[in-house]
């Protein structure tokens, strides 16, 4: 399937489409995944540590990204493609992660803020 027209060196070397690799060109070549179909890897330049990918196509994926190309914002980071960690108030919030768009904490009874750091008009004493 990976082979150009005209065969091999006179070392037996198949010469290769440029997505395939291999001395019969029998895998996929850097970049590219799921051979024999040899696809290419597509990883998000911004999320994904380089352009290659497993042989199923997922990218290595920098510590705030997730997803198949890295395109996401990971658990805990918000705002693709800038994918900040959340800020939430340990106090305030019922949990460190925060909306992966709008970086919005989810907050206890009578506090609010986008990082749940103030008290709800009408009520006092934040954080106790």
């Amino acid at each position: 399937v990976g082979t150009l027209p005209g065969g091999c060196d006179s070392v037996g070397r198949c010469f290769c489409r440029p997505e395939f690799a291999g001395p019969r060109c029998e895998q996929c070549s850097p970049g590219h995944h799921s051979y024999p179909h040899c696809y290419a890897c597509s990883c998000d330049s911004r999320g994904a540590v380089d352009n290659n990918c497993s042989p199923a196509g997922q990218c290595r994926c920098h510590v705030n990204f997730v997803g198949h190309t890295c395109n996401q914002c990971a658990l805990g980071f918000y705002g693709y493609p800038s994918c900040t960690p959340c800020q939430c108030s340990r106090e305030g919030s019922l949990h460190s992660t925060c909306d992966q768009e709008t970086g919005q904490c989810s907050c206890r009874p009578k506090v609010t803020g986008l990082r749940c750091d103030g008290c709800v008009p009408g009520a006092y004493g934040f954080p106790h």
